[in-house]
């Protein structure tokens, strides 16, 4: 008899283990991911554009290649001599590789800029025709940056960033791509929605992470306290927590951050920076709320700060009210949180 509860609870003791690998399997690993988006340059980068990275303690670096598109045109470019060096094939492999033999780990997120309108998120096209003449040459793009990593051992692959209009009219296109990519590359993947239309995302099941640009405007005041911003987090927090549960999948901030500017936890994006007052106290603040709220929770893989700039020296400042932290105060908060979380 004792011998049979000894097996039995030899057993149980087997399935709860393998219970949690897979739990530990789907929700993602202890790892943090403590990364920074990188600002393409028109030259080459090196090692003394990357010290100051993991002087940070970030552990990850997004490489982002820039790809070109018009307003209500299917035709998508990249990759071309007019562009900045940082943005091409070339540009992109130095960056990496920069990264890597600093010893960081490394994601690449391609974007698209639509000239005349700037964000993607409102692209749209008229015509079937039109659709899938765009998707040939996105795919195009797409797969040959995915091919890219996989032959750098890039950790993360970020198919596309804040499609929110073609996300919702062509659903059946993004599951292809995700097709395709996955024959061609085989780490991480994941998706940068845009925070207000994560939850239209039909596809994230086939992903590896959930990957939202988290923008949230969380509170209208010209600087909050630490406690009023997580206090506004935490309704959000709850939300994705149960996206994350609903998908088995860990949440990753493909983008986060904010200006060092008056109402800078708000609504960035109707911030005239003419018209408000630089604001240390508020970005530092709304740093700090954001770790305290989501870095310790075992579902939420971390994110990438929007942005930082190769050349460090030069780059944020006292009175500069842009996204950046470097050289601001709000960069000792991050460094602190990075450190605490690898």
């Amino acid at each position: 008899m004792n011998k049979l509860l000894t097996g039995s609870s030899l057993i149980l003791l087997i399935i709860i283990s393998l219970s949690l690998t897979l739990c530990s399997t789907k929700r993602g690993d202890s790892e943090k991911i403590n990364g920074v988006n990188y600002v393409s340059t028109r030259s080459a980068v090196g090692a003394e554009n990357m010290s100051p990275v993991k002087d940070l303690s970030a552990n990850y670096l997004a490489a982002i290649p820039y790809a070109f598109t018009r307003g209500n045109s299917p035709d998508v470019y990249f990759n071309t001599d007019r562009q900045w060096y940082g943005e091409t094939v070339a540009g992109t492999i130095n960056i990496v590789q920069e990264a890597q033999k600093m010893g960081l780990k490394t994601m690449i997120k391609p974007h698209i800029w639509v000239m005349g309108q700037g964000w993607a998120g409102e692209f749209k096209l008229e015509t079937e025709e039109d659709w899938v003449k765009w998707e040939k040459q996105f795919d195009k793009y797409i797969l040959t940056y995915a091919r890219l990593a996989d032959s750098l051992d890039v950790e993360i692959f970020c198919m596309a960033t804040e499609f929110r209009m073609v996300v919702r009219e062509r659903p059946q296109y993004w599951e292809n791509l995700i097709s395709k990519i996955r024959k061609v590359y085989n780490g991480k993947l994941t998706y940068a929605a845009n925070w207000d239309n994560y939850h239209e995302v039909t596809f994230w099941d086939k992903l590896d992470y959930i990957g939202i640009d988290a923008y949230f405007p969380l509170i209208h005041e010209k600087t909050p306290t630490v406690e009023a911003l997580k206090k506004s987090w935490l309704p959000l927090k709850d939300t994705l927590k149960s996206l994350s549960d609903r998908h088995h999948k860990p949440i990753l901030f493909t983008e986060y951050g904010y200006q060092s500017v008056d109402f800078g936890a708000g609504k960035h994006w109707e911030i005239d920076q003419n018209n408000f007052s630089y604001n240390s106290d508020t970005q530092i603040n709304a740093y700090q709320a954001m770790y305290e709220v989501f870095w310790n929770e075992d579902w939420f893989k971390g994110g990438f700060l929007w942005k930082w700039f190769p050349n460090h020296n030069r780059a944020g400042g006292n009175e500069n009210k842009r996204f950046t932290p470097q050289n601001k105060p709000a960069e000792q908060i991050i460094k602190k949180y990075y450190s605490q979380y690898q």
